[in-house]
């Protein structure tokens, strides 16, 4: 009973964390539209692609994961899988996680950086069964079996170019531009070029200093207070594992509470039988010690003995029935905490 109880409440806790990063699966009806990145190979419009062969797609073909988000609200956030030809994905990275099962790739919600809204996930995303892609990024997040993985890869091949070229340093020309003589604007600088001067007066570098001091201060700043989801996670999984400790601890009070509970209403017929059969008679303790060992009970029961035996079982029922509610209430208290954060 116990067992099955913490089985259920476990599962309870993953497919609740199940529900916020993961999509559970693709139902959305409208229709699939091509874009610059996958082409529509028959009729315009994309074919619906089961989710089991994204990661056996063949060379050439894409899939693209569309969510659909009512701007009204009146409707759930839905998704679905669409398969055509690949257009140009030159300005997209490829990217990978090493370790991680494709297949569950398929499924996990994408996202830009860590620290994001659980709804606030990527739109579209493609898969060419080996790399995932989504325009802008270079780097995403997904959750996988609960757990922040990065997906990462190489930059586009344009904009490693265009990288290159703005590291490059301008070259400065070793000659001033000739003056016409007849300019009367111009000045010809018969003296030697200006960039050979040389200077021996000390550079301050307490600027940069400062510039770099106060990235690394907004990255840190970034890695702080950028992980909201993760901490609310985390503090939510915590939650459900205390609901879990509290149920079986409430369970083991139920039952010290009702074994309490049966020795009083057993005495409590003893009781009865003394009240109803020697009020008054002085004889009473024989015939009850009679009767105790008749029933087999040891010893001698006076209607003092059972009352007072009977306070001490009251006693002890009252003790475990308040533990049983306190730890059904922190349970409760927990799962329901545990809900909206993983839900938020």
């Amino acid at each position: 009973m116990k067992r099955s109880l913490l089985m259920v409440l476990c599962l309870s806790v993953v497919s609740a964390f199940a529900g916020v990063y993961d999509i559970e699966e693709f139902t959305a009806k409208d229709a699939g539209a091509p874009d610059d990145y996958i082409v529509a190979e028959f009729g315009g419009t994309l074919k619906v692609a089961p989710a089991d062969e994204v990661e056996s797609l063949q060379d050439g073909r894409l899939v693209v994961r569309q969510k659909f988000e009512d701007p009204f609200g009146e409707s759930e956030t839905s998704y679905q899988l669409y398969q055509g030809g690949a257009g140009d994905l030159s300005s997209m990275t490829a990217m990978t996680a090493d370790g991680v099962d494709y297949s569950k790739l398929v499924s996990a919600k994408l996202y830009a950086r860590r620290g994001m809204p659980a709804d606030e996930d990527v739109e579209k995303v493609y898969f060419d069964g080996k790399a995932v892609y989504a325009p802008g990024l270079t780097t995403a997040v997904v959750f996988i079996d609960g757990s922040p993985v990065t997906l990462k890869g190489d930059a586009p091949a344009a904009e490693e170019e265009e990288t290159v070229a703005a590291a490059e340093p301008a070259v400065a020309s070793s000659k001033g531009e000739e003056c016409d003589e007849y300019d009367p604007d111009c000045e010809d600088d018969d003296d030697e070029d200006l960039s050979s001067y040389k200077t021996s007066a000390p550079v301050d570098n307490t600027a940069d200093d400062r510039d770099y001091a106060a990235s690394d201060a907004a990255r840190d700043v970034g890695d702080r207070f950028g992980i909201a989801d993760e901490v609310r996670f985390w503090t939510a999984v915590g939650l459900s594992a205390l609901a879990v400790t509290g149920a079986v601890i409430g369970i083991m009070q139920h039952s010290k509470a009702t074994e309490a509970q049966d020795a009083y209403d057993d005495l409590n017929e003893l009781n009865e039988l003394i009240l109803s059969e020697c009020a008054g008679n002085p004889s009473c303790e024989a015939i009850m010690h009679d009767k105790a060992q008749m029933e087999g009970m040891d010893g001698m029961w006076t209607l003092a003995n059972v009352q007072e035996r009977m306070a001490e079982n009251k006693k002890t029922h009252d003790s475990y029935a308040t533990g049983r509610n306190i730890w059904f209430g922190i349970s409760a208290a927990a799962i329901a905490g545990a809900v909206v954060l993983f839900v938020w």
